[in-house]
């Protein structure tokens, strides 16, 4: 093997252990997933002998709603699903109609995009709660699904008890908290979007009617389609050192040869 070719093995070597780390660094600065909200505890606990703290968020508790179609829906229904939430009532003349434009337009780019192949398609899941469920029984709901055409495979109206639906708007999902106007217990209104990952989470607040939010939302959306949950490891995982050691020597073992070949000419 004469010198040329030892080293173009040598850079053989070296270029996709450089390409690789370099784009792992980009990549990992790149892109920022959506923050966590709403921590219930945050403790100090140690990891690779160093003290860190270890946030437990708040995982959105379960409920037991009707949908437009008269079926009882909970988390057991959504499970592994990334949903977006807004609320709304039948009789409203105001924001309501807005959002509910919205939404449907974002439910119905999602289901499009399943004919193509989007990763969202299957993933991602519309939740609207009644915040006026004494009145909005399941028929009225039918009738506000078919005049916004609303698609049922991706989205659902639910009633229910309205206890229910307050403790989950003001308790769970922290609602009426964010958006600053304090908290009317009697009667709910606000034009928030949430956002909450597969794990209950909630991931992030969004104006209903702002383009600029709802485009955030968007992007928020395809982003957790991406996220690996605590327990999903990939390949490399705990293996960058070992791979890293195994490249060196492989590049000192080239260049050793390369050493004693011009040493022996």
């Amino acid at each position: 093997m004469n010198q040329k070719a030892l080293y173009a093995v040598l850079l053989t070597i070296m270029l996709p252990l450089t390409a690789y780390f370099i784009v792992k660094n980009k990549s990992q600065h790149a892109i920022v997933m959506p923050r966590h909200y709403l921590p219930d505890t945050v403790m100090e606990v140690v990891k690779k002998g160093k003290r860190v703290n270890d946030t437990i968020w708040h995982k959105v508790a379960d409920f037991s709603l009707k949908n437009q179609e008269g079926k009882t829906i909970s988390w057991k229904n959504l499970k592994g699903k990334i949903v977006v939430a807004d609320f709304f009532f039948t009789r409203c003349p105001t924001i309501c109609p807005g959002l509910t434009r919205n939404m449907k337009r974002m439910a119905e780019g999602i289901h499009n995009g399943k004919r193509v192949g989007d990763r969202m398609n299957n993933k991602v899941h519309f939740l609207s709660f009644s915040i006026d469920p004494d009145r909005d029984s399941i028929q009225e709901l039918k009738k506000w699904a078919d005049r916004f055409q609303i698609n049922p495979e991706n989205w659902w109206l639910l009633t229910g008890n309205k206890q229910e639906i307050y403790n989950l708007v003001i308790n769970e999902m922290k609602v009426m908290a964010e958006d600053g106007h304090g908290v009317d217990t009697s009667f709910i209104h606000t034009d928030y979007f949430v956002l909450l990952d597969s794990n209950r989470y909630v991931r992030g607040y969004y104006h209903g009617l702002d383009s600029v939010s709802l485009a955030k939302l968007s992007e928020d959306m395809l982003l957790l389609t991406m996220e690996k949950g605590k327990n999903s490891k990939s390949f490399f995982d705990g293996k960058l050192q070992l791979i890293a050691v195994v490249f060196l020597l492989a590049i000192l073992g080239a260049g050793l040869l390369i050493y004693f070949f011009k040493k022996n000419r």
